[in-house]
């Protein structure tokens, strides 16, 4: 795996998966079925990532929201997922600027709108990051 960033649908200047984070990742673990584990498991953990974001905004519930998206961007960039990682860091900071005072519904709106992207975008990251699992694997024979 080499080259630029994979885009996805979303065209050029959209990186969705960078190869070169995924490379890092493959070289440091040293370990071809390592990597591919490490790879399935953020992809298994992926929807309740998703899930628990999507469940703090929707109660209005900071803690849960700020905790979800941390984890989400954090994990996101461990696999070199370049766009969700930034969206999870644009939700970050406008949660960071709703904390230790009290949100108008109209704000939380705002963040619920910002998590459509997120979640839009995750399913595209799973699908991309999958396909890369399945082309790494080794071949039956």
């Amino acid at each position: 795996m080499s080259g630029d960033c994979v885009s996805g649908s979303g065209g050029p200047g959209t990186c969705v998966l960078d190869p070169g984070v995924l490379e890092r990742l493959r070289s440091e673990l040293d370990d071809d079925e390592g990597w591919r584990l490490f790879l399935s498991n953020f992809l298994a953990h992926l929807p309740r990532r998703i899930e628990k974001l999507r469940g703090g905004l929707v109660h209005a519930d900071y803690e849960v929201s700020m905790d979800a998206v941390l984890s989400l961007k954090i994990s996101c960039q461990m696999v070199g997922a370049e766009r969700l990682a930034g969206l999870a860091l644009q939700l970050q900071r406008q949660l960071g600027v709703l904390a230790g005072r009290e949100q108008a519904v109209s704000e939380w709106l705002q963040l619920i709108e910002m998590f459509e992207d997120i979640a839009a975008l995750a399913g595209e990251t799973g699908l991309l990051l999958g396909i890369t699992v399945a082309a790494a694997a080794p071949s039956a024979g």
